[in-house]
Protein backbone atom coordinates (compact mmCIF):
# COMPACT_ATOMS: atom_id res chain seq x y z
CA UNK A 1 0.00 0.00 0.00
CA UNK A 2 1.32 3.44 -0.93
CA UNK A 3 2.23 5.75 1.91
CA UNK A 4 -0.04 8.69 2.64
CA UNK A 5 0.96 12.17 1.50
CA UNK A 6 1.85 14.85 4.03
CA UNK A 7 -1.54 16.61 3.69
CA UNK A 8 -3.33 13.28 4.22
CA UNK A 9 -1.26 12.57 7.32
CA UNK A 10 -1.97 16.05 8.68
CA UNK A 11 -5.72 15.69 8.13
CA UNK A 12 -5.68 12.27 9.80
CA UNK A 13 -3.74 13.67 12.79
CA UNK A 14 -6.16 16.60 13.13
CA UNK A 15 -9.12 14.22 13.04
CA UNK A 16 -7.62 12.04 15.78
CA UNK A 17 -6.33 14.82 18.03
CA UNK A 18 -7.80 15.39 21.50
CA UNK A 19 -6.87 19.06 21.05
CA UNK A 20 -9.17 19.18 18.01
CA UNK A 21 -11.96 17.78 20.16
CA UNK A 22 -11.40 20.56 22.69
CA UNK A 23 -11.59 23.12 19.86
CA UNK A 24 -14.85 21.52 18.72
CA UNK A 25 -16.37 21.70 22.21
CA UNK A 26 -15.48 25.38 22.57
CA UNK A 27 -16.93 26.18 19.15
CA UNK A 28 -20.09 24.27 19.96
CA UNK A 29 -20.55 26.42 23.07
CA UNK A 30 -19.71 29.65 21.27
CA UNK A 31 -21.68 29.03 18.09
CA UNK A 32 -24.48 26.72 19.29
CA UNK A 33 -27.35 29.23 18.91
CA UNK A 34 -26.08 30.31 15.48
CA UNK A 35 -25.84 26.70 14.31
CA UNK A 36 -29.41 25.95 15.35
CA UNK A 37 -30.66 29.09 13.61
CA UNK A 38 -28.74 28.57 10.37
CA UNK A 39 -29.92 24.97 10.05
CA UNK A 40 -33.43 26.38 9.53
CA UNK A 41 -32.40 28.88 6.83
CA UNK A 42 -31.78 28.64 3.07
CA UNK A 43 -28.03 28.57 3.85
CA UNK A 44 -28.53 24.95 4.93
CA UNK A 45 -30.62 23.33 2.25
CA UNK A 46 -30.68 20.28 0.03
CA UNK A 47 -32.08 22.13 -3.00
CA UNK A 48 -28.74 21.96 -4.84
CA UNK A 49 -28.05 18.36 -3.90
CA UNK A 50 -25.02 19.55 -1.97
CA UNK A 51 -24.08 22.11 0.62
CA UNK A 52 -23.91 25.72 -0.52
CA UNK A 53 -20.86 26.28 1.71
CA UNK A 54 -18.19 25.09 -0.80
CA UNK A 55 -19.61 27.38 -3.50
CA UNK A 56 -19.63 30.35 -1.14
CA UNK A 57 -16.02 29.69 -0.13
CA UNK A 58 -15.03 30.33 -3.73
CA UNK A 59 -16.39 33.87 -3.48
CA UNK A 60 -14.70 34.62 -0.16
CA UNK A 61 -11.33 33.08 -0.96
CA UNK A 62 -11.42 34.42 -4.52
CA UNK A 63 -11.79 37.97 -3.23
CA UNK A 64 -9.04 37.52 -0.67
CA UNK A 65 -6.58 35.82 -3.01
CA UNK A 66 -7.22 38.57 -5.56
CA UNK A 67 -6.53 41.14 -2.83
CA UNK A 68 -3.05 39.72 -2.34
CA UNK A 69 -2.44 39.35 -6.07
CA UNK A 70 -3.21 43.04 -6.56
CA UNK A 71 -1.04 43.92 -3.57
CA UNK A 72 1.93 41.99 -4.94
CA UNK A 73 1.61 42.64 -8.67
CA UNK A 74 -0.56 45.72 -9.11
CA UNK A 75 1.52 48.42 -7.52
CA UNK A 76 0.12 51.48 -5.79
CA UNK A 77 -2.48 52.02 -8.53
CA UNK A 78 -4.27 48.85 -7.40
CA UNK A 79 -4.65 49.80 -3.74
CA UNK A 80 -8.29 50.85 -4.09
CA UNK A 81 -9.16 47.60 -5.86
CA UNK A 82 -7.34 45.52 -3.26
CA UNK A 83 -9.18 47.36 -0.48
CA UNK A 84 -12.54 46.76 -2.16
CA UNK A 85 -11.78 43.06 -2.63
CA UNK A 86 -10.73 42.69 1.01
CA UNK A 87 -14.04 44.27 2.04
CA UNK A 88 -16.14 42.19 -0.36
CA UNK A 89 -14.39 39.07 0.92
CA UNK A 90 -15.37 40.02 4.46
CA UNK A 91 -18.99 40.54 3.40
CA UNK A 92 -19.00 37.17 1.62
CA UNK A 93 -17.43 35.48 4.64
CA UNK A 94 -20.59 35.97 6.73
CA UNK A 95 -22.98 33.71 4.76
CA UNK A 96 -20.05 31.39 4.02
CA UNK A 97 -19.36 30.92 7.73
CA UNK A 98 -23.05 30.50 8.53
CA UNK A 99 -23.46 27.82 5.85
CA UNK A 100 -20.34 26.03 7.09
CA UNK A 101 -21.57 26.17 10.68
CA UNK A 102 -24.85 24.59 9.65
CA UNK A 103 -22.99 21.76 7.92
CA UNK A 104 -20.63 21.33 10.86
CA UNK A 105 -23.58 21.00 13.24
CA UNK A 106 -24.43 17.68 11.58
CA UNK A 107 -20.94 16.20 11.78
CA UNK A 108 -19.56 13.83 14.38
CA UNK A 109 -16.30 12.08 15.21
CA UNK A 110 -13.21 12.86 13.18
CA UNK A 111 -15.20 14.94 10.69
CA UNK A 112 -16.43 17.18 13.53
CA UNK A 113 -12.87 17.63 14.80
CA UNK A 114 -11.46 18.36 11.34
CA UNK A 115 -14.30 20.82 10.71
CA UNK A 116 -13.64 22.57 14.02
CA UNK A 117 -9.97 23.14 13.17
CA UNK A 118 -10.96 24.25 9.64
CA UNK A 119 -13.36 26.80 11.18
CA UNK A 120 -10.77 27.99 13.68
CA UNK A 121 -8.33 28.63 10.83
CA UNK A 122 -10.97 30.48 8.84
CA UNK A 123 -11.90 32.56 11.88
CA UNK A 124 -8.24 33.52 12.30
CA UNK A 125 -7.94 34.39 8.61
CA UNK A 126 -11.11 36.47 8.79
CA UNK A 127 -9.72 38.44 11.72
CA UNK A 128 -6.51 39.05 9.77
CA UNK A 129 -8.57 40.38 6.86
CA UNK A 130 -10.51 42.65 9.22
CA UNK A 131 -7.15 44.01 10.35
CA UNK A 132 -6.02 44.28 6.73
CA UNK A 133 -9.11 46.28 5.76
CA UNK A 134 -8.79 48.60 8.76
CA UNK A 135 -5.11 49.20 7.98
CA UNK A 136 -5.90 49.95 4.33
CA UNK A 137 -8.67 52.37 5.27
CA UNK A 138 -6.18 54.19 7.51
CA UNK A 139 -3.72 54.44 4.62
CA UNK A 140 -1.38 51.79 6.03
CA UNK A 141 -1.30 49.63 2.90
CA UNK A 142 1.97 47.86 3.76
CA UNK A 143 0.47 46.53 6.97
CA UNK A 144 -2.76 45.67 5.13
CA UNK A 145 -0.76 43.72 2.56
CA UNK A 146 1.14 41.76 5.21
CA UNK A 147 -2.04 40.90 7.10
CA UNK A 148 -3.75 39.77 3.89
CA UNK A 149 -0.82 37.52 2.96
CA UNK A 150 -0.87 36.00 6.45
CA UNK A 151 -4.61 35.45 6.12
CA UNK A 152 -4.20 33.75 2.76
CA UNK A 153 -1.52 31.43 4.13
CA UNK A 154 -3.88 30.35 6.91
CA UNK A 155 -6.69 29.92 4.37
CA UNK A 156 -4.49 27.54 2.39
CA UNK A 157 -4.14 25.23 5.39
CA UNK A 158 -7.76 25.56 6.49
CA UNK A 159 -8.84 24.97 2.90
CA UNK A 160 -7.02 21.65 2.80
CA UNK A 161 -9.08 20.55 5.80
CA UNK A 162 -12.35 21.85 4.36
CA UNK A 163 -11.64 20.35 0.95
CA UNK A 164 -10.90 17.00 2.58
CA UNK A 165 -14.25 17.08 4.35
CA UNK A 166 -16.26 18.08 1.29
CA UNK A 167 -14.49 16.04 -1.37
CA UNK A 168 -12.94 13.05 0.36
CA UNK A 169 -15.41 12.48 3.16
CA UNK A 170 -18.45 13.75 1.25
CA UNK A 171 -19.78 16.01 4.00
CA UNK A 172 -21.06 18.52 1.43
CA UNK A 173 -23.45 15.98 -0.12
CA UNK A 174 -27.15 16.25 0.56
CA UNK A 175 -29.65 13.48 0.15
CA UNK A 176 -33.21 14.20 -0.80
CA UNK A 177 -36.00 12.27 -2.37
CA UNK A 178 -36.61 15.36 -4.51
CA UNK A 179 -33.20 15.13 -6.18
CA UNK A 180 -33.06 12.77 -9.14
CA UNK A 181 -34.35 9.24 -9.19
CA UNK A 182 -32.75 6.03 -7.95
CA UNK A 183 -31.47 5.28 -11.45
CA UNK A 184 -30.27 8.82 -12.15
CA UNK A 185 -26.46 8.97 -12.18
CA UNK A 186 -26.14 12.75 -12.51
Amino acid sequence: MASRSLPQRVVRAVGASPDSERVARVQELAYGPVIEWVRRTPLHTDVLGHSIHPSLTDVTTGCWLSTSLLDLAGGSDSRRGATLLAGFGLLASVPTAFAGAGDWGEMSGAERRIGAVHALGMDAATLLFVGSLVARLRGEHRIGTKLAIAGNLIIAGAGVLGGHLALHRGTARRTSTDIGSAGDSS
